[in-house]
């Protein structure tokens, strides 16, 4: 009996082999590029506003920009935008993309006041444009240690260096005998932001480079800065890096980020995520898909081109966690898996 059903086995495996299977849908990545976009690191609001506008109408589907972003997220959201802040004036989220964003989600029953637009810290954002009182939309930090979820955890097999401001981080002055194991850690907390503020999330990272996780894109940007505890993951090792998969498919993370736009208007390939200008350049093109891990893919495979024509070294391979994250059913990490379409002027 036991030979039978092997035999039997074994001949509905190779029915299944010869059997044509469908072929995987690919993830599609939406390309816009105007030169007169950005001129001299100064933005043309205008120009921007129509990149920004002409991305969601393409990746949504829908007759206008009222219906396309309410098709992402409804009246009823709490919706928060996550940019890159760690570039300071020249390499921070521009804010014209922000504001074309915002008067998208306005236009589709939003009032400016409930937008949360947030990173870890906001320490170059005036200079980048961004100003409380004017913008209107709410422009917040992540607060140090009382930021930080302590129900919203996230653990591995890896230990950190605990600093003022995680949640768990013990002050000497306060315990006496404290040793430097004290302050080590396998446990991350999330941003409250995060955890309990926001239902709904547009991922807005630029088109980086990390130095430690090979590229500063939509899994890093809202992984590594919306934790605690976050140096470990961040550290150049390929098992530190992997974990920003599992991180990023967190319910918190991957089921609340419905869209993810990254500003490209600069590029920069090395020295990232804080701003380099040396290794910066106008690229003037936005990019947008549903998928995090295929823009992130695409954008990694134009920054190791650059890359290769100033001689640098690739870096891509601190990026595992994209097939990781393949794998995961996070999105599409196979190039063949993925489309790009460039939406003209």
């Amino acid at each position: 009996m036991r030979n039978v059903a092997l035999v039997f086995f074994c001949a509905i495996v190779s029915v299944k082999a010869q059997t044509p299977q469908p072929a995987p849908t690919p993830s599609i990545v939406y390309a816009v590029h105007n030169p007169a976009s950005i001129k001299d690191y100064k933005t043309n609001p205008r120009v921007v506003h129509e990149m920004v506008d002409r991305l969601v109408l393409a990746a949504t589907g829908q007759p206008d920009v009222a219906k396309a972003w309410g098709s992402l997220v409804s009246p009823k959201d709490r919706v928060g935008i996550k940019i890159s802040a760690a570039g300071g004036e020249l390499f921070t989220t521009h804010h014209d993309v922000v504001n074309a964003i915002v008067d998208g989600l306005v236009a589709a029953g939003h009032p400016r006041s409930s937008i949360i637009v947030w990173d870890r810290s906001l320490g170059g954002i005036k200079d980048a444009g961004y100003q409380a009182g004017i913008d209107a939309y709410q422009l917040r930090a992540i607060t140090p240690r009382d930021g930080y979820d302590p129900k919203a955890i996230v653990s591995a097999p890896l230990m950190g260096q605990l600093i003022w401001g995680d949640l768990d981080y013990l002050e000497a002055r306060r315990i006496p005998f404290l040793f430097d194991t004290d302050n080590t850690s396998n446990v991350s907390h999330f941003s409250k932001i995060v955890s309990t503020e926001v239902n709904k999330i547009i991922n807005v990272p630029v088109m980086s480079i990390s130095e430690t996780n090979g590229i500063a894109g939509c899994i890093y940007n809202m992984t590594i800065p919306n934790i605690d505890n976050w140096r470990r993951f961040a550290q150049g090792s390929r098992f530190g890096g992997e974990s920003l998969a599992e991180i990023y498919a967190n319910p918190l993370i991957a089921k609340k980020v419905v869209f993810n736009l990254m500003d490209g208007l600069i590029a920069q390939y090395a020295g990232g995520p804080q701003s380099q200008p040396n290794y910066a350049m106008h690229h003037a093109t936005l990019y947008a898909s549903k998928d995090p891990v295929a823009l992130d893919v695409i954008a990694l495979k134009r920054l190791e081109q650059w890359r290769a024509r100033a001689s640098l070294p690739v870096i891509g391979n601190l990026a595992a966690y994209l097939d990781s994250a393949g794998q995961l059913g996070l999105g599409n990490s196979a190039s063949n898996r993925i489309e790009v379409k460039n939406i003209g002027r």
